[in-house]
């Protein structure tokens, strides 16, 4: 598995984030932002969505009305929805964002009531959001069995080359003194590890349940972080936890000269970018505009567009706009 660039953290942040954490786990306190969601997430998504500038159950869906873009919780998703609404702007199409809404779980529900009409996915874990039961690995196979399981009334556009998948990473002198190259190779120091990472990764079907039927891998213990960010890799420096789900694409493997563990038995299936649009909105302009996108967008492209938001810290919504600018000169 090549090891890609995206998301790089101050260590103070890291510091104070991760003891908050830790405080909040060591006082019984969930961090699951699902568990505080459960109930209050759609309504806040339909707020955040009425907030900027429609009515959410409807102004997604209403003839005539804007396109509400909405995101996950993590970086490259709200990059990825600014460069959507950048595009179909250009296009003369009326849209609004609703960014950084929280999980899959949470940020379908809004999609599915209409707070949204729009958002930016990846293949492989949409496929196995829909069919916990799927097989498909390899890019187009994903892709095709996609198409079959989205629900009446949503889609998927194109899928883009660009990829970004889950990783399960240790540090160095983990991987050294245990001899690990692949996950395969935690079978018998699992039982003496904890793992970290984003909270419902402990029930997604690639995520501990996966690691544990293909590959006969149970950790001591599951602790619930972040998707992919400063609290996760904060706990792999510390060594409070051993092992962790990250981002290939995350320029901290890199620079922390993290070791990414081979997936040999595929529980990671192929991840492309790409958009996830309820069906009444995918009108000729939108699907041409964001197809386009998609056509444009490879991993090289997204690490290099993650790296300014990320690493050099620039505003999100200008790197999209300027992207979107040089591809589609009006």
């Amino acid at each position: 598995m090549s090891v890609r660039s995206l998301f790089t953290r101050g260590s103070a942040v890291v510091a104070v984030g991760l003891a908050a954490a830790l405080a909040l786990s060591a006082c019984g306190s969930s961090s699951d932002p699902l568990a505080s969601s459960s109930s209050t997430a759609s309504a806040a998504a339909a707020g955040s969505a009425a907030a900027s500038g429609s009515a959410a159950g409807s102004g997604s869906a209403a003839a005539g009305g804007p396109i509400i873009i909405g995101s996950a919780n993590f970086p490259e998703s709200a990059l990825l929805a600014n460069i959507y609404a950048e595009a179909l702007k250009a296009k003369g199409v009326e849209v609004t964002t609703n960014l950084n809404i929280g999980s899959r779980e949470v940020y379908l529900k809004a999609l599915e009531d209409g707070s949204i009409g729009l958002v930016p996915e990846y293949s492989g874990v949409l496929l196995q959001y829909y069919d916990p039961s799927a097989t498909a690995t390899a890019p187009d196979e994903v892709y095709a069995d996609l198409q079959t399981k989205t629900p009446s009334g949503f889609e998927v556009l194109d899928k883009s080359a660009a990829e970004n998948k889950d990783a399960i990473v240790v540090t160095k002198e983990t991987a050294e003194a245990n001899n690990l190259k692949s996950i395969a190779d935690l079978k018998d120091v699992a039982s003496t590890f904890v793992l970290g990472g984003p909270p419902e990764f402990q029930t997604r079907p690639d995520g501990v349940p996966g690691l544990e039927a293909k590959y006969g891998v149970t950790f001591k213990e599951f602790k619930a972080l972040d998707v992919g960010g400063p609290l996760t890799v904060g706990a792999l420096t510390s060594d409070q936890i051993q092992a962790g789900d990250l981002f290939t694409t995350d320029p901290i493997i890199l620079q922390d000269d993290f070791v990414v563990l081979e997936d040999p038995n595929n529980n990671f299936a192929a991840q492309n970018v790409l958009p996830l649009i309820t069906s009444s909105l995918a009108t000729p302009d939108v699907k041409e505009a964001l197809n386009a996108v998609s056509a444009k967008l490879d991993t090289d492209t997204l690490i290099e567009l993650n790296t300014k938001v990320i690493v050099d810290k620039q505003d999100a919504l200008q790197v999209a706009q300027e992207w979107v600018a040089a591809n589609f000169p009006s």
